[in-house]
């Protein structure tokens, strides 16, 4: 082989080994947070309503 095929060959090495990599992180994060559990939706208030500010 010549230094051109060997340098062609490493980079696609590389590159799949990111991929397999970034595939594996992407189901680790999906199987994570797939887990967490949503609570109750947050009530969003009527428009038109002012919601008091008491500053003291």
């Amino acid at each position: 082989m010549t230094n051109a095929e060997e340098v062609i060959n490493r980079a696609h090495s590389i590159m799949a080994a990111l991929r397999a990599k970034r595939e594996r992180e992407a189901a680790r994060r999906k199987e994570v947070f797939g887990r967490i559990g949503t609570g109750k939706p947050l009530t969003i208030p009527q428009r038109g309503i002012q919601l008091s500010l008491k500053l003291q």
